[in-house]
């Protein structure tokens, strides 16, 4: 497995499938083992998938000082990682959480990167709230399913601000586009292989400056994409919407009746769509 050197000296690991040009794929979770994102539907049958385990996830080494954990700190990551392959510019691609950290790498060194994919992203970064309403809106389109009931109504309740820890596993069905056995699974595996108390640090104060993001990204001439799952109660379609409107040449792709893993939901269609944009 191919290691670099972190600037502070931690031992990072990543993960390369495929062939073709490189695409650095940045894991949500937060701090979540990157190994969930697997080949990405079979993305990497036309790109090199390059997967970085963030540091104390994975394969990579857990560092002396647990304050790097943050996101910002953990940009400098990404930096090493891409002088480390020999790049001039990369293609990154941030899902979920990671497309915060894909977003400040983008404003700290707006040069480095070529093309830029948000998939159903996280939006701390630059500040952007969801709608209470948007979420519930999302979730209703799977009012027919048979768990639909007691998942709503826990979703209303974290809405309300009235959530507990058991009220958020409740709404893991709206999470994915279909709530079979295997999504069950990987649902479960999603938290062991999480690293908890990194997950408490990465958007800890600090982490964000959401206006300056916003302004370098105001001024970003190079190409993005923001997808986004219709049914994804995490980052709904007007959010999405709304991150996109940040810069002056985004596109956004919904994929109908997807959730906040579209690969899993239609992996033709994301290899397809993501595909034609990175060409």
């Amino acid at each position: 497995m191919p290691t670099l050197s972190a600037p502070d000296g931690t031992l990072l690991a990543y993960h390369a499938s495929g062939s073709g040009d490189p695409l650095i794929c940045l894991p949500g979770g937060p701090m979540q083992d990157s190994a969930y994102l697997g080949d990405l539907g079979g993305l990497d049958a036309g790109r090199t998938l390059i997967r970085l385990d963030l540091r104390g996830t994975g394969a990579s080494a857990v560092p002396e000082d647990p304050a790097s954990y943050r996101c910002d700190r953990l940009v400098e990551d990404v930096e090493a990682l891409r002088a480390h392959l020999g790049l001039d510019t990369v293609d990154l691609l941030g899902h979920s959480a990671g497309a915060n950290l894909a977003a400040l790498y983008t404003a700290r060194y707006p040069e480095r990167v070529a093309r830029l994919v948000l998939l159903t992203p996280g939006t701390a970064a630059v500040g952007l709230e969801t709608a209470g309403e948007e979420r519930l809106a999302a979730a209703r389109l799977r009012a027919g399913e048979p768990w639909f009931a007691e998942a709503y109504a826990a979703l209303e309740d974290l809405t309300s601000g009235r959530g507990t820890a058991e009220t958020f596993a409740a709404v893991a069905p709206f999470f994915h586009g279909t709530w079979d056995e295997a999504a069950r699974e990987r649902h479960a595996d999603s938290h062991r292989r999480r690293n908890g108390e990194a997950a408490g640090v990465y958007a800890s104060e600090g982490a964000f400056e959401p206006e300056a993001t916003r302004a370098v990204f105001a001024e970003f001439d190079r190409p993005v994409l923001v997808v986004a799952g219709e049914g994804d109660a995490n980052t709904p379609v007007p959010t999405a919407t709304a991150y996109a409107g940040l810069f002056p040449k985004a596109g956004l792709a919904v994929l109908a009746g997807a959730g906040h893993f579209p690969w899993h939901d239609d992996a033709e269609w994301v290899v397809e769509t993501v595909g034609r944009f990175l060409r």
